[in-house]
């Protein structure tokens, strides 16, 4: 079974590839977020949480032509905010799930899950979830959930760094300082298969 490889683009943005197909989530627009290099990617697909500046720029991805898609896609309709999308509006968390691989990409979340969410989302391999706050859910929800659905891999994003982010959400170490283990890997990708594990998987951003 061949794994699923996820490279970091920065902020919430990633790319995605397995056997040949590639698609790219939420891409950002050109210098919309303080010391991060423009989105330039091509890919089969692009997929986005939401429409705002920094998760929707679907200019940043170069739709070309490619092999069938080997993934299921799931899309679970959530808010950016605590009071049901009054502030921010809507939120999609998106799943993915090939060969008995399950990937999640949270988006912009900023509620708590339902129940019938959290049972749709358990035991995912790896997550893609924002930890800064502000926007979004914080360090502490963020942990929260990752033990609900009792994710194998977290992999945080949307946070700020002393190079990187901005000013208003939390920097990385707060997640840091909870999470529990952690890896810092030394690039910006990752490979996600079906072992079992449990862990934060801190991606190096590649400039």
């Amino acid at each position: 079974m061949s794994k699923i490889k996820i490279k970091w683009l920065g902020h919430s943005c990633f790319r995605v590839e397995k056997d040949g197909y590639s698609f790219v989530l939420d891409p950002f627009e050109p210098g919309s977020v303080p010391g991060l290099n423009d989105v330039n990617e091509e890919a089969n697909a692009v997929y986005c949480s939401h429409g705002h500046h920094d998760h929707g720029y679907r200019d940043a991805v170069k739709i070309v032509e490619g092999p069938a898609s080997p993934f299921t896609v799931t899309e679970i309709h959530t808010f950016h905010d605590e009071v049901q999308g009054a502030k921010r509006g809507q939120n999609i968390i998106h799943v993915f799930e090939s060969e008995g691989v399950k990937l999640v990409h949270f988006g912009d979340l900023g509620c708590d899950l339902t129940p019938e969410q959290v049972e749709i989302l358990r035991g995912a391999d790896c997550i893609l979830i924002p930890v800064g706050g502000f926007f979004t859910i914080d360090a502490n929800q963020a942990k929260a959930i990752a033990e609900q659905i009792e994710a194998k891999v977290v992999v945080p994003m949307h946070y700020r760094t002393s190079d990187f982010g901005y000013d208003v959400i939390a920097h990385l170490d707060d997640y840091l300082n909870i999470c529990g283990r952690y890896v810092r890997t030394l690039t910006d990708t990752i490979e996600i298969g079906n072992e079992e594990r449990h862990y934060t998987a801190v991606l190096s951003y590649g400039k």
